[in-house]
């Protein structure tokens, strides 16, 4: 389990830093996941900030729990924002298939959190 939780801290920490910078460089590539009634720039702006500060915090012993516990908070959040994006004719994540394999790898990653949260 130690390696697992080891394996779980490393993916965490790599993809939401990726994410949140790819957010701030590229913020047009998840336009579309954000509502029109949002603005866009600021959202990007403050989603790509949170993930790459929680994304880092995982990689640090000091930091790890309060950031595993910032990054199941996220993703709960913004599972209405995948839910959403599924019933879209043209999903922002690609096809319909790819946005309904979406929603459960959501909770995927919503227990990997956790895990990390548990064994901080």
């Amino acid at each position: 389990m130690e390696i697992l939780i080891i394996v779980l801290k490393i993916i965490f920490g790599s993809f939401f830093s990726f994410a949140g910078i790819m957010h701030l460089i590229k913020p047009k590539i998840f336009n579309g996941f954000i509502p029109k009634i949002f603005p866009k720039k600021l959202v990007n702006i403050v989603i790509g900030l949170l993930e790459l500060i929680l994304g880092l915090g995982v990689f640090f012993a000091t930091t790890q729990e309060i950031s595993a516990l910032g990054i199941l908070f996220l993703l709960i959040f913004l599972l209405p924002i995948h839910i959403w994006d599924a019933t879209k004719i043209k999903p922002a994540i690609g096809s319909k298939k790819i946005a309904m394999v979406r929603i459960p790898f959501q909770f995927v990653l919503i227990y990997g959190a956790y895990l990390i949260y548990l064994n901080a």
